[in-house]
């Protein structure tokens, strides 16, 4: 696409945050109808807008048709965590929500891996328009098996039947909860990492270490697939063990997971060219371990909000992690790799930017990835320290409402 077109890495991170920015606007209002609408209809329609505009993006003429397509997909995935987390909510009960919450973001791993796996191949053998039109085609499928799904009476698997009764306040309220408030700046630093190393990942092992195109999507795949889907799970079940012991048991978990993928991810990136096979031995515990953060964090959302505003609190959530996160990780991390391979090619004195400068650049521009992760460790050690009042908040109101 990139070489089709022309594009700079700038331009290419663009349209991995081009959905995000319309998904962040339009996921508040979403979430006001989920708290209120039948969830899993809601689910069924988000899947098969997006799945459709996937399919279309295929057809592109140009860079402005895709980004377009791309906002579209936006608007149908707007629905799909908020809508899903508050129904996990009204499933599960406290001591079992993170594995819940695990299985459910295992789609995550899995979906990026098949994307860069099947997706690599695809476009190696047919072209990059092809990938786009078969990744449409299962969505269609699943939103239609939404239907099928149970809708729950909100707050159905708390201790305190409370039904649909809130505390008093607007939406903005939630902000008075400081774990929340902790959770979303943690989101916010977390998936710019993510998006980051999801966007890029594959053209470093391929600028990097001379990789082809449809090999760099295989092991993309294998590494975020695999390693991910197994963080994830991990973080559900080691959260649900220490939640077990005190509230702040789930982001505890987190905390110390994110601490010790930052030098993993440091050994990775300084791995020397064409050593891939040392580079994958760091890069798959500390992408297990970055995965290990969601589970806990999307649980103890649940556990801290009442049922009736668990949407909202997610797309608040998902809007500064959308805004400052996502939108920002493939774009940021993408112009810094422009300016620092323009900056290498005027050191060497040479006018034109050749894809040795841009390997350069970007190598470089990837090391704000294990930066931020040590700042995002102490974030999320101050959101499980928070979460302990809120959750006790949350059961003594909760009390005093089924009283009442």
């Amino acid at each position: 696409m990139r070489r089709e077109w022309g594009l700079t890495d700038a331009q290419i991170g663009w349209l991995g945050t081009a959905f995000t920015l319309l998904y962040a606007v339009v996921g508040l209002p979403l979430a006001r109808l989920a708290d209120t609408w039948r969830r899993t209809t809601m689910l069924a329609a988000g899947a098969s807008l997006w799945s459709a505009m996937t399919a279309l993006s295929g057809l592109a003429s140009g860079l402005r048709a895709l980004f377009a397509a791309r906002m579209a997909v936006g608007v149908g995935e707007a629905v799909c965590a908020p809508a899903a987390t508050s129904l996990l909510g009204d499933l599960y009960p406290f001591e079992r929500r993170g594995r819940a919450t695990a299985l459910f973001m295992l789609g995550l791993p899995l979906g990026v891996g098949a994307s860069y796996a099947v997706g690599g191949a695809v476009a190696q053998a047919w072209g990059w328009r092809a990938a786009f039109l078969l990744a449409g085609l299962p969505g269609l499928a699943v939103g239609a098996l939404c239907l099928g799904l149970p809708e729950p009476s909100r707050g159905a698997s708390e201790p305190h039947a409370i039904g649909a009764r809130r505390r008093p306040g607007s939406a903005l309220a939630l902000l008075r909860t400081p774990s929340l408030v902790w959770i979303t700046v943690a989101g916010a630093i977390h998936n710019f990492n993510m998006y980051a190393l999801s966007t890029f990942v594959p053209a470093f092992l391929v600028r990097h270490h001379g990789l082809s195109v449809r090999e760099a999507g295989a092991l993309s795949g294998l590494v975020f697939g695999v390693s991910g889907g197994l963080g994830i799970m991990l973080g559900g079940w080691a959260g649900d063990r220490l939640a077990a012991r005190g509230t702040s048991g789930r982001l505890m978990v987190s905390a110390a997971a994110l601490a010790v993928s930052v030098p993993l991810m440091v050994l990775f990136l300084a791995q020397p060219r064409g050593a891939v096979a040392a580079a994958m031995t760091f890069a798959c515990p500390a992408l297990t371990l970055l995965y290990l953060y969601y589970a806990p964090a999307y649980a103890t959302i649940q556990d801290v909000v009442e049922p009736s505003r668990r949407a909202i609190a997610m797309a608040l959530y998902f809007c500064a992690m959308y805004v400052l996160g996502a939108s920002l990780g493939p774009v940021g991390t993408g112009a810094l790799s422009d300016h620092l391979a323009a900056r290498a090619a005027a050191a060497a004195h040479v006018s034109h930017v050749t894809e040795a400068f841009r390997d350069q650049g970007l190598h470089q521009a990837m090391y704000v990835v294990p930066f931020l992760t040590a700042l995002l460790t102490f974030t999320v050690w101050a959101a499980a320290r928070a979460a302990v009042r809120d959750r006790s908040a949350l059961t003594a109101w909760m009390r005093e409402a089924e009283a009442s």
